[in-house]
């Protein structure tokens, strides 16, 4: 059964008993006020009897009949307290008994339907007062037959405009499903297009008038291809690229070995561009383990208190050695602050925004480390002097796989995984902090960590300890 069969049906059945509940009550409210019309001539008719009514005398009770010319429509009788008929119309005299037997001997007024012969009546029965003296009953009827044929035709009426509703209620429903549930069957047309030929550029046409749950949900299907589109080629670069990694580092691997085998002999330069290989490809696998770990969830974080300005120091240290002399590394402003976190994977993160700042910068260029508290929050600045980042780029930093132009870098080697960053991520998200970027193309980028600063009591020591403590070993 499809969705527009469905929709259609609950939409007819909700209408349907929308129209079926308020036919009924239509219908009481109709029925209630003729029998009340009813019951009203009832009275009317009784009061105009019991005016006619007096005593004969003998202790029984008498009509003057000139007065009833008028209501040759009803059925009435007059019993005595001993159940004696005293008074009956003509219509009645075929009437062997009471016309409402269980009501002779009410004290009230009462009004009820009951089946004489084949025909329904509806009976008041009054108690009644000759001369200040309790006389007996009046009973009083009138047939309910134009009442029914009334109550039929309008059930009828009700039944036929109910079954219009039902039609045309099928009718609406089917043709407004189908205009709204249009974006969905081409949302299912497009995937399939999709499934069978793994082109992610198509799109569904949006209508930028329809601002309702299906215009979002095309719009969010839309914004969902074009993710999988950037993340499917991004992928695919990747894999390409890493073929081409892991095929160079084997090659020379391989053709170093198969050079010492030649020689009978080993020599220390392929030894060394073995290992040199064979660390490149441990750095490979070993980020994208830890990427796989970060998406898991299963990133183990040993969280501690960390005093960032003695972390930042440590990476300072071994920015200069990773720079090998070729770019000015120095520290900024640095202040005391102490966060609570995993020690190493945020020196991590500091190593791999400097080690980018490095990579992306021209020789002789200024890469700066900066450390700032503001309230309960730290900041932590890497700035370099490198190309910058184009702005359509800023938003793809931090995506699995996506690595920069590469030529921004200075050397075809210094190009990465594209795995560095989103790892920096995750572990800062982790934190409980962000990461933010400033770039300005031609004049360098900054890469801002910001870490909710920890409670804990700052130990007090100077600011550059840890600095004069290294230049002394």
């Amino acid at each position: 059964m499809s969705l527009r069969f469905r929709l259609t049906l609950i939409y007819t059945g909700l209408l349907s008993g929308v129209v079926l509940l308020l036919s009924i009550v239509i219908y009481s409210m109709v029925s209630v006020v003729m029998i009340n019309q009813v019951d009203q001539r009832l009275e009317a008719a009784s009061e105009q009897i019991i005016a006619a009514l007096r005593a004969d005398g003998i202790g029984g009770v008498e009509i003057n009949p000139e007065s009833l010319q008028l209501l040759d429509n009803y059925y009435y009788q007059v019993w005595s307290e001993d159940s004696q008929l005293l008074v009956y119309s003509d219509s009645a005299r075929e009437f062997t008994g009471p016309m409402d037997a269980d009501a002779l001997t009410s004290e009230q007024p009462v009004y009820r339907e009951d089946t004489i012969g084949d025909i329904l009546f509806r009976i008041l029965t009054i108690p009644l007062t000759v001369s200040g003296e309790e006389a007996g009953w009046l009973q009083i009827g009138v047939t309910m037959t134009d009442l029914r044929l009334t109550q039929r035709l309008l059930l009828l009426v009700f039944g036929i405009s109910a079954l219009f509703a039902l039609i045309m209620a099928a009718i609406v429903g089917w043709l407004i499903t189908g205009q709204a549930l249009q974006p969905l069957e081409m949302m299912a047309q497009i995937t399939n297009r999709i499934t069978s030929t793994d082109d992610l550029s198509k799109r569904i046409p949006v209508n930028t008038a329809r601002d309702d749950e299906i215009g979002s949900l095309v719009l969010t299907f839309n914004q969902t291809l074009v993710r999988l589109e950037r993340l499917f080629n991004a992928q695919r670069r990747f894999l390409a690229d890493v073929s081409h990694e892991l095929r160079t580092p084997l090659t020379v691997i391989k053709g170093n070995v198969g050079l010492m085998r030649m020689m009978h002999s080993f020599d220390e330069e392929s030894l060394d561009s073995i290992e040199s290989e064979v660390d490149r490809l441990t750095r490979l696998v070993g980020d994208l383990l830890l990427m796989a770990q970060a998406e898991t969830g299963r990133m183990p974080l040993l969280m501690q208190v960390v005093e960032v300005d003695d972390l930042l120091f440590e990476v300072f240290e071994q920015m200069k050695v990773l720079s090998k002399g070729e770019h000015e590394i120095r520290i900024g402003n640095i202040e005391p602050a102490i966060v609570t976190g995993d020690r190493d994977r945020l020196k991590q993160v500091l190593l791999n925004l400097g080690s980018n700042a490095i990579k992306f910068s021209p020789e002789g260029g200024l890469v700066l480390l900066s450390l700032y508290v503001h309230e309960n929050w730290i900041q932590i600045l890497v700035c370099d002097e490198g190309p910058g980042i184009p702005k359509s780029e800023i938003n793809q930093l931090f995506e699995r796989f996506y690595r920069g132009d590469k030529s921004r870098t200075r050397t075809e080697k210094d190009v990465g995984f594209g795995l560095g960053l989103p790892i920096a991520y995750w572990i800062v998200r982790n934190h409980g902090g962000r990461i933010d970027v400033e770039t300005e193309e031609g004049k360098g980028t900054t890469f801002s960590v910001w870490l909710p600063l920890s409670q804990a009591e700052i130990p007090t020591r100077p600011l550059h300890e840890s600095r004069k403590k290294r230049k002394k070993s």
